[in-house]
């Protein structure tokens, strides 16, 4: 399962598992952002091949619009995750 709670200072805290079940909900919760946000990984565990889709949707929005995406937080395993596709080259990881 997949929590998402946006925070009132515009950081995302996101927990549990973000995968293809979680999608949708991921999906109508992340497409409105339109400042510059902070997506905070400290409680996520695990995220599928769709997962990153969405999350390279939201930061291509994000750009387009001039505002920055970051990523905070980030396991090992996520980490890796975003190295081994590449995308540590195109997230702003802190």
């Amino acid at each position: 399962m997949l929590t998402i709670d946006h925070q009132p200072d515009g950081i995302i805290r996101l927990s549990g598992r973000f995968d293809a079940a979680q999608a949708e909900m991921a999906m109508r919760e992340l497409e409105n952002v339109s400042d510059d946000t902070t997506l905070d990984f400290e409680e996520l565990a695990y995220i599928s091949s769709m997962g990153l889709g969405i999350l390279i949707k939201t930061h291509k929005q994000l750009q387009d619009k001039g505002k920055v995406m970051r990523i905070t937080n980030v396991n090992k395993h996520i980490r890796d995750v975003f190295r081994f596709t590449s995308l540590d080259k195109i997230f702003n990881i802190e």
